[in-house]
């Protein structure tokens, strides 16, 4: 494996940062989880345009071009031959001082990891998943816009504690409103009366690259799709649900707190898009 940080290429063994990488010590970077499918990485233009855009909201200056950044995730995956799997691509704040004043800080870094992955057993595609609710809400847009995907994951991370505790894959977690927001790493969408729904970025959801596809998709089939103010009482009465995202693509939900949605096997419109998603990013 090689992996790039800074413009050079390093074996997995050898790479590293710095121990004063503001991005390790206090989580101050943005990142972006893309996936390569068949030689081809999938939607890479709109990933980095989320970094950037990540990045502008936080006042970090990223040390190269958009172009100059798609050409350095390309070359990472060439040199690594990998036809199907999953980047990492990830900017700090860089290196700094012990204080949180980023002023103190460099030259921010750069690092493209390309590696395998598999979130999900294949079977779990075709029978779906059971997801709780977490007691953990989600960091409030008004504290930080979801909209920016950044290093410091512990509110998600402390959901999925308790998913894994509970014996889930997933939690769903709530604004401090009780809306639903999203899962602890993924999008999440519910079927109701043939429309598809999902929570509104704005409402506490990453923008997700993954979503905005199921949208492109699903229109192309005649679904009404919208963003909407979901309640946990919507979840539980959906005729389907599933959760989206870079890793997970598109993966069925069969139980909430335990409770079984619909006839608790994924629904017919779930599997219709899961297959249109494979074929797409097959082409």
């Amino acid at each position: 494996m090689k992996i790039y940080i800074d413009g050079k290429f390093y074996d997995k063994e050898q790479a590293g940062i710095s121990v004063f990488d503001h991005g390790l010590l206090y989580g101050d970077g943005v990142f972006e989880g893309i996936r390569v499918y068949h030689g081809k990485v999938f939607k890479l233009s709109e990933h980095i345009t989320r970094l950037y855009a990540s990045a502008g909201a936080i006042a970090l200056e990223i040390p190269m071009k958009k172009r100059e950044m798609e050409e350095a995730v390309l070359e990472t995956v060439r040199l690594n031959r990998k036809k199907n799997g999953y980047i990492r691509l990830v900017v700090t704040r860089g290196e700094g001082t012990l204080g949180l004043d980023p002023a103190h800080c460099g030259k921010p870094t750069v690092i493209i990891i390309v590696a395998d992955i598999q979130l999900y057993p294949e079977e779990l595609y075709k029978k779906g998943v059971k997801i709780i609710t977490a007691s953990t809400r989600r960091i409030p847009p008004e504290c930080l816009d979801p909209r920016i995907k950044s290093l410091n994951y512990l509110n998600n991370i402390l959901a999925k504690i308790e998913a894994r505790r509970s014996g889930a894959m997933e939690a769903l977690m709530l604004t401090t409103q009780g809306l639903v927001a999203e899962c602890t790493a993924d999008n999440i969408f519910v079927v109701k009366g043939g429309k598809l729904l999902t929570p509104h970025p704005c409402k506490g959801a990453l923008d997700g690259v993954t979503m905005r596809t199921v949208f492109e998709i699903a229109k192309a089939r005649g679904i009404e799709c919208s963003e909407a103010d979901l309640a946990q009482y919507d979840v539980y009465t959906a005729d389907e649900c599933f959760i989206t995202g870079s890793g997970a693509e598109l993966v069925p939900v069969i139980e909430i707190d335990d409770r079984t949605v619909s006839d608790g096997k994924p629904g017919p419109l779930t599997l219709a898009l899961i297959e249109d998603f494979r074929r797409l990013v097959a082409a």
